[in-house]
């Protein structure tokens, strides 16, 4: 049996001991621009603000997208005012969708297929972000029931997103938010033991957390925007959705974090000491976010 609709897109195993393991599911879930119609610079919205220099209406491309499917001012979106671009991630949806979901038909020169891909596009990246948490509890539980648990969650959310069109415009993915936040929750207490701080959903905006010792705390949810992390034992801490935009990781060491995405770490800051847990990458941005000294610019928020 495979953790997938068809039992091929992932081609993970399922079952106790056959979970999902390694870089493969990160892989697998991580956006490929190349397989896809540039589903995000179409399908969805945005309004002028700090992160964007202009405002964008769903279903409209935006005016840096070229006919090759390509942002033509991909290397200096952060200079061009579009940060917000550099920490979006469809964890893999894009491609699904291009190439699963209608079957490599683009939404060029067709409206009915534009119109129902883009209405789809944001349900398939929702379950895509589930699944992605869902891979890591698989791997990551430390009893044989929660690894089942887990991957049988991965096959059933796989499932839907790997269903028709008309099936994926029609889902309610909220019904199925439960399910799925027990389990991580219940994985979350596995892993990281008693002990931790509990921090969840806490209002730490701008908070001096310098050196601070977070080791296995529950974070999920925390507002730790512009938060000073610096050198901070962020080992083993529950991330789950806790805002990072601008906080500051210099240093800190977030091996074996939990939860944690590409896109949060995107939206912080951090230099070459900050410990990454091993599937994730360290943004290119901080390395000139470094280079500008004490008296680097913030993002506006």
């Amino acid at each position: 049996m495979t953790v997938s609709d068809g039992g091929t897109w992932l081609g993970m195993p399922a079952g106790p001991g056959h979970v999902p393991d390694g870089a493969a599911p990160t892989d697998r879930l991580r956006a490929d621009c190349s397989r896809c119609f540039a589903l995000c610079c179409v399908a969805l919205p945005f309004a002028a603000s700090a992160d964007f220099a202009i405002d964008k209406p769903a279903g409209r491309p935006c005016v840096n997208l070229g006919g090759d499917n390509l942002c033509g001012i991909h290397s200096r979106l952060r200079q061009a005012g579009f940060p917000g671009c550099t920490v979006y991630d469809c964890f893999g949806a894009g491609q699904r969708v291009s190439r699963q979901t209608f079957g490599g038909r683009s939404w060029r020169g067709d409206p009915d297929t534009a119109r129902r891909m883009f209405a789809v596009f944001p349900v398939v990246r929702q379950l895509h972000e589930m699944l992605r948490h869902l891979a890591e509890a698989a791997n990551r539980a430390p009893t044989a029931p929660l690894r089942a648990r887990a991957a049988d969650l991965f096959g059933t959310v796989d499932a839907l997103a790997g269903a028709d069109p008309e099936t994926l415009a029609a889902l309610d993915v909220d019904a199925h938010r439960p399910a799925v936040g027990s389990l991580l929750a219940r994985v979350s207490e596995a892993v990281r033991g008693t002990g931790g701080r509990a921090l969840r959903h806490a209002d730490l905006v701008g908070a001096n957390l310098a050196r601070a010792d977070l080791y296995g705390a529950d974070l999920r949810g925390a507002q730790l925007i512009a938060a000073d992390l610096t050198g901070a034992d962020l080992r083993v801490a529950d991330l789950l959705g806790a805002d990072l935009r601008d906080a500051d990781l210099s240093g800190a060491d977030l091996t074996d974090a939990l939860f944690l995405t590409q896109p949060q770490l995107d939206a912080a800051r951090g230099d070459g000491a900050t410990r990454l847990p091993p599937s994730l990458a360290r943004p290119g941005h901080w390395e000139q976010l470094a280079a500008t000294g004490p008296g680097r610019e913030r993002r506006r928020r």
